[in-house]
């Protein structure tokens, strides 16, 4: 049954992860927004009916059953309907309100035209709020993403801590851990690197980047001479600020226009032995007489993650790996017990930040679709300066600003400073007060 539920899991974020990006490339702003909140709603009303469902009724039973069963069709039908609901370009570039108090209404040919027709008032109601609630969203995401960063950076720290005091290979750990720690930041100092070759910095970006990474090195230098935080916590702390600092300035492509690769002087002998050439070609052969409906699928597939881009999944696997691994963190942290952390947030739990987890457990579909697509139009704004965010400027997007991403990091590091401040040492408290050692 777990290996069922595990394969339901990939495919579902796999073909969220494709199709979302690809709705917007191929049907347009208004397309991905609606196929997003179709999708989104889909997935709220299932997981509703989920958490509606008694265990003694089986005709609910079964309509959840067949709501389950029935997902992988209703995901290609809502996003054939979007491309062909919503990738038609309007001809009529005012608003429904404009349109409606202008005395012009008697261009709409009839009453279900000006409301369920293009830019209509259905339109407007959904995707336009939507949209709204997409871009007002943005900041609580990404100070959402430092807060939860925080915590798993601090639980991180507490676990380390008593592995080196309480373990009984405690030198073993302390050298591997430096080690990993040493590791981190070498990397973190690379990408550091590779952000000031960027050519589109400017003077005040450089002193952004140098006043960020001056204070995140005095707090890791204040942490660890404190005796309040380790090298690892102090490591994680630097790599998550060279992140966002990598983040705001990059988009995880060339930053130069890539030449034409140079042809390559024909080899004297081949790479693999003949048998393994003979082999190989045999292979393509028989993929050559495949259906065509195979490989136009195949085409497809590459097509469709084509249109992903890597600063996008990053941020997406980043972000929902730190969300999922708060809501462990803060009832271990609550209950001053490691045991807690293998235990599924419920319900059923006696206070009300447990029962609040609990809730965004149920609903995590809609919630990963609502940070993806906010993710995806925060790219799409970012890349909104130059000549290829032309599109996306035209279709009603806004102009992508940084401004949340250096609150963001000005935040992190301001709450991390509070806790070096007001916190103290002491390690039976946190999460692992409940561990034992023998």
């Amino acid at each position: 049954m777990w290996i069922i539920r595990i394969l339901s899991s990939v495919i579902f974020l796999t073909s969220t992860v494709v199709t979302i990006p690809l709705a917007f490339d191929v049907g347009g702003r208004a397309c991905g927004l609606a196929f997003s909140l179709s999708l989104a709603s889909f997935y709220f009303f299932y997981s509703v009916l989920r958490l509606a469902t008694p265990t003694t009724s089986r005709f609910r039973w079964f309509l959840v059953k067949l709501v389950a069963a029935t997902q992988w069709l209703v995901l290609p039908s809502l996003l054939i309907w979007s491309l062909n609901r919503f990738s038609v370009e309007p001809t009529d570039t005012r608003g429904w309100v404009e349109r409606t108090f202008s005395g012009k209404r008697a261009e709409d040919t009839s009453v279900s035209q000006w409301i369920l027709g293009p830019d209509g008032l259905a339109e407007r109601v959904t995707v336009g709020a939507w949209d709204k609630l997409l871009t007002w969203s943005t900041p609580a995401f990404q100070l959402s993403e430092g807060f939860c960063s925080l915590l798993v950076i601090q639980a991180s720290g507490q676990v380390t801590r008593w592995l080196v005091n309480r373990s009984g290979k405690s030198d073993s750990w302390m050298i591997g851990l430096l080690v990993m720690s040493a590791s981190v930041i070498s990397s973190a100092v690379y990408f550091l690197y590779r952000v000031t070759q960027f050519p589109e910095i400017s003077n005040v970006d450089a002193t952004l980047i140098g006043m960020a990474i001056t204070c995140a090195i005095f707090l890791c230098a204040w942490g660890i001479g404190s005796g309040k935080g380790n090298p690892v916590e102090s490591s994680l702390l630097f790599a998550y600020i060279v992140l966002c600092i990598y983040q705001i300035f990059t988009d995880y492509q060339p930053s130069g226009p890539v030449g034409p690769p140079q042809p390559s002087e024909a080899a004297d002998f081949p790479p693999f032995p003949p048998i393994i050439m003979a082999s190989y070609t045999t292979l393509l052969q028989a993929l050559s007489l495949l259906p065509s409906a195979i490989h136009a699928t195949f085409n497809f597939i590459v097509a469709a993650l084509s249109t992903v881009t890597p600063s996008v999944i990053i941020s997406l696997a980043y972000r929902l790996f730190v969300l999922y691994a708060s809501t462990r963190i803060i009832p271990a942290v609550r209950d001053s017990g490691a045991r807690t952390l293998s235990q599924e947030p419920s319900l059923e739990d006696s206070d009300g930040a447990g029962q609040i987890l609990g809730v965004l457990s149920w609903f995590s579909p809609s919630i990963l679709i609502t940070v993806y697509t906010s993710l995806l139009m925060q790219h799409f704004a970012s890349t909104s300066n130059g000549d290829s965010g032309d599109w996306w400027v035209s279709q009603g997007g806004d102009v992508g600003n940084n401004l949340w991403r250096w609150i963001n990091v000005a935040g992190t590091m301001a709450l991390y400073a509070l806790e070096l401040k007001l916190g103290k040492e002491d390690l039976d408290s946190g999460v692992v007060g409940h561990w034992k050692a023998d």
